[in-house]
């Protein structure tokens, strides 16, 4: 069994930043494709960013790019989201997730592991 634990969220200022953390725990978890989603309130789970297993690829939704930084650290099975130049319409709680199939994906369903997700506010 794989458990993702997210944190890191909080309320923020627009303009201001935070680093989202996730720790895996269980199986090998360079084995996994890692990613970050969101979700505002009313609105469906969307992709905001995804790694490959050795960090080699990197994967980000046109809204965020040159602002959030997707990493990772295999030894200590973590992946990290730095979300700088914040806005109200980052708002959301963002989840991670890990995929065991080959490549990357934007699509929900095609993630096998989710986090129970951190809040994420910006007041303008």
């Amino acid at each position: 069994q794989v458990q993702l634990v997210e944190s890191g969220g909080g309320l923020v200022q627009a303009g201001g930043s935070l680093r989202l953390s996730c720790v895996v725990s269980g199986r090998t978890f360079s084995n996994y494709l890692m990613a970050w989603f969101r979700q505002a309130p009313g609105k469906e789970r969307d992709f905001v960013a995804a790694i490959s297993r050795l960090g080699g690829s990197i994967y980000y939704a046109d809204g965020v790019k040159g602002r959030f930084t997707i990493s990772r650290d295999n030894a200590k099975k973590t992946v990290s989201l730095q979300m700088n130049s914040l806005g109200p319409e980052d708002t959301a709680v963002y989840y991670c997730a890990a995929r065991s199939a080959v490549g990357s994906s934007v699509l929900v369903d095609e993630y096998d592991y989710w986090g129970q997700g951190t809040q994420v506010t910006v007041s303008s």
